[in-house]
């Protein structure tokens, strides 16, 4: 068996997440479709493995996945490949022959995720699938510095959604900030850490939304973290902001 390493973006906007769900159009059961297809459907069923899970109406700009085919392509001709085969929400924009230790999500360091938020009175139509709308006015210098917080290792049990399986909370987050995107007229918040909880990118978001907006305090962070008490920040932002920027497997 020869394992692939593949990078590739979709638009989330029609698919139950990135996961395998039963009788759902998922981003996992379409590779894995595809993958079996150009390895002539072996028994058992080749299976593809990503990085990581993104929920239903979340993009990636850059995802991992990897797997193992019996038979021996170029990274080109895989590429090409699965491109062929593969519906226009998903495209793979790298595939390469990686060492059979190689592991998409335990071999990850780090990842990057984006969230864009737009406002004004009303949701413009061509970007209501790919960002967040938010009407209130913002202090964006606030919330870069509110986000500053949230860098270091912490507990983020606050921030984690119902239905996680993790068998901690503590991640690091290695860099945080919120800027104002001039050309596209958007807030942007990114974050960079070794591993993000279920919706914990979405609900700090939330978070910054409401400091920015002045229902919270800018210090209110490590208050919320040391509580440890989920109903101590209860929005979750929107699905369609968000975007899986990198997976980093270097140093």
């Amino acid at each position: 068996m020869y394992r692939y390493k593949i990078t590739f973006a979709y638009d989330g906007t029609n698919f139950s997440g990135f996961q395998i769900q039963p009788h759902q159009r998922t981003v996992e059961q379409t590779l894995k479709d595809v993958v079996n297809k150009i390895a002539k459907n072996p028994q058992p069923p080749l299976n593809v493995v990503g990085s990581g899970r993104t929920d239903a109406g979340v993009h990636a700009l850059n995802q991992v996945a990897h797997f193992d085919c019996p038979f021996h392509l170029s990274g080109e001709a895989m590429r090409k490949a699965l491109n062929s085969l593969l519906p226009r929400d998903i495209l793979v924009k790298r595939a390469e022959e990686v060492s059979p230790s190689f592991h998409a999500r335990f071999s990850a360091h780090r990842k990057t995720y984006r969230y864009r938020v737009v406002q004004g009175d009303f949701v413009d139509p061509f970007k209501r699938n790919y960002t967040a709308h938010y009407k209130y006015p913002l202090d964006v210098e606030k919330m870069n510095r509110a986000a500053q917080d949230f860098v270091g290792e912490h507990d983020f049990t606050s921030f984690v959604a119902s239905g996680s399986q993790a068998k901690s909370n503590v991640r690091t987050v290695e860099r945080a900030r919120v800027f104002y995107d001039q050309h596209d007229q958007e807030v942007i918040f990114e974050f960079t850490g070794n591993g993000f909880l279920y919706n914990q990118v979405r609900i700090m978001v939330a978070f910054l939304l409401e400091i920015g907006s002045n229902q919270r305090p800018v210090d209110d962070v490590p208050r919320v973290l040391a509580a440890k008490d989920r109903e101590q920040a209860r929005m979750t932002a929107p699905a369609s902001g968000l975007y899986l920027v990198s997976v980093d497997y270097g140093e």
